[in-house]
């Protein structure tokens, strides 16, 4: 079994006894990137059909949001894409992209992860989170602490959505953030880096 053999939400949690709730968790003040990387994503959506397949919106524009977002916090957490992470023969698979703590041995050693991020394939955000939540589960057991909140991302590129696993409840932002306000979304991948290398912190 895999993370993607998850189809659901409510899977992982008859699986795992968790409980859902929904709120708007995520507080972010809207911000700005720097003015060149804005420049660099208005010239991809201007000269690219950046949404005509799953693998160019992977490259033009969900990788590019997310390396911008990590530069801030590239001397305290690692950001890996396409890396297999293994809890048990359940809890198996590769994120998309995930955001863990930096190795003490180094960049080619996964550290804790923090943030699981899955690419909503078709834009559908159902099987996404099904997806996402399994990675949160595993994240949670291989880091030994179910107190300390992991986060998740399912994104179409489009439309950002933002979900937390703590201790057994699962919470689902309600407000999702969008590419076309983008000082809303960077303010929102801010709020959830910032709060996930926090949390990791008080933990150390």
């Amino acid at each position: 079994m895999a993370f993607s053999d998850f189809k659901t939400v409510s899977e992982v949690q008859q699986q795992f006894r968790i409980t859902y709730s929904e709120s708007d968790f995520v507080k972010g003040e809207p911000s700005k990137p720097s003015e060149h990387f804005l420049e660099e994503l208005a010239f991809t959506q201007e000269h690219f059909d950046v949404f005509t397949s799953e693998a160019i919106r992977t490259e033009a524009i969900i990788f590019p949001v997310l390396r911008e977002v990590y530069k801030a916090y590239a001397d305290i957490c690692a950001l890996w894409v396409r890396k297999s992470i293994v809890y048990d023969d359940i809890l198996t698979g590769t994120p998309d992209y995930f955001v863990s703590t930096k190795s003490e041995l180094g960049k080619t050693v996964v550290g804790s992860p923090l943030i699981l991020m899955v690419e909503a394939k078709k834009n559908d955000f159902e099987l996404g989170w099904g997806q996402c939540l399994a990675e949160l589960v595993a994240a949670q057991k291989i880091n030994d602490d179910a107190a300390c909140p992991v986060y998740g991302i399912v994104t179409d590129g489009k439309s950002w959505e933002f979900g937390r696993l703590s201790g057994d409840v699962f919470t689902q932002n309600i407000t999702p953030f969008l590419l076309a306000k983008f000082p809303e979304l960077f303010g929102a991948l801010n709020a959830v880096f910032e709060a996930a290398t926090e949390t990791d912190s008080r933990h150390a």
